[in-house]
């Protein structure tokens, strides 16, 4: 009778161990650095070359050099 409630016993603390180490638990919140406010009209909008090819045009041949 002992060995039976030694290992129902056993038995329980394990499932409720796994069972609490799979409980969602709340993480902190993220701390970012203050940077400030950001720069007024400094952003390269427009200034990379995406979308600048001509449209409808084949690229020029791609030559082999050796």
């Amino acid at each position: 009778m002992k060995k039976i409630v030694f290992v129902v016993g056993a038995t329980l603390a394990l499932v409720t161990v796994a069972n609490a180490a799979d409980l969602p638990r709340r993480q902190p919140v993220p701390v970012y650095p203050q940077q400030g406010p950001a720069p007024i009209g400094k952003m390269p909008i427009g200034k990379s070359p995406v979308g600048k090819a001509p449209i409808g045009k084949a690229p020029g041949p791609v030559a082999a050099r050796y």
